[in-house]
């Protein structure tokens, strides 16, 4: 029997909904339709000012080259750090499930990067893959492999994909263990019992029975690589060398912060929301067909 909570005032269910609709309203709703309403105007820099100029600024961002490279660079980007993230996290989870001894332990160390600041985790990374001072940079040069994430573009989207990917790997790994652990043993050892291996009972029992939370994490993971990882970039690239790792999140900052140019910062931060909204949908539509509840 399904227990549900019954109230006997009408008002206490929306009272203690009330601060949840509260912050999404004022953190939300209110700071995307304030977006919404600049995009269509043209301000100075200090926003004392503002003209009504309609499509203007999405035909101007339209035109420009550099903003539709940075589409495909977004694109990348997003796709390289969900999926990388996703594998790693998944064979992390399945190590960590078959860990005995010092499980704990293990877990633990695994769940640690979360902790850490995306600026902090962009810092380590710089540090550790510096072309002066970092210490595996100089191991590869003098290895005969050439590095240098300052002038060449390819490396610079190597290194923010491996920070990125770190920085989020143990959250999905959280998430892929308690789903590894709610799986019924029984269900592996009767397959195990007629002969199936450990990677057939793992592709034809573990990972469908985990497919909605690869699901949900697939979602989520596009929604960080589009927004969270804005840090990242910011302290180890800054969207260099030449527009390289300038994907769209870095270019609203440098239009609104650093060109003060506050309608098209908008329009772009709208253009980035509608196309977040619109892979979300299509995950949900297609890719959800494929997840096994």
């Amino acid at each position: 029997m399904e227990k549900r909570v019954v109230f006997r005032h009408r008002t206490l269910p929306w009272l203690l909904l009330a601060p949840q609709l509260a912050i999404t309203l004022v953190f939300f709703f209110w700071p995307a339709g304030q977006a919404m309403w600049q995009s269509f105007r043209m301000e100075d820099p200090f926003g004392l000012a503002s003209q009504f100029v309609g499509l203007d600024n999405f035909i101007e961002l339209f035109s420009n080259a550099e903003y539709l490279a940075s589409f495909r660079t977004t694109a990348w980007f997003s796709a390289l750090v969900a999926a990388g993230g996703l594998a790693i996290s998944l064979l992390l989870a399945v190590m960590a499930d078959r860990v005995v001894r010092g499980a704990a332990v293990y877990k633990t160390l695994l769940i640690w990067p979360y902790a850490v600041a995306a600026a902090v985790a962009g810092v380590l990374w710089l540090f550790l893959f510096s072309p002066s001072v970092g210490i595996l940079a100089v191991g590869m040069m003098r290895l005969g492999l050439a590095w240098n994430p300052r002038l060449d573009g390819g490396d610079a989207m190597a290194l923010i994909v491996f920070a990125s990917i770190w920085k989020q790997v143990s959250y999905n790994f959280l998430f892929f263990l308690a789903g590894l652990q709610s799986i019924p043993k029984s269900l592996i050892e009767a397959a195990a019992i007629d002969g199936a291996g450990p990677a057939r009972r793992f592709w034809t029992i573990v990972f469908p029975l985990l497919s909605p939370t690869t699901f949900f994490l697939l979602v989520i993971n596009f929604i960080y690589a589009f927004f969270d990882t804005f840090a990242v970039i910011d302290v180890v690239t800054q969207g260099g060398p030449g527009h390289a790792t300038d994907i769209l999140v870095y270019k609203v900052y440098n239009a609104g912060f650093k060109g003060l140019d506050l309608g098209s910062s908008a329009a772009q931060s709208v253009i980035l929301m509608l196309i977040v909204i619109a892979l979300t949908a299509i995950q949900f539509r297609y890719v959800d067909r494929k997840v096994n509840y």
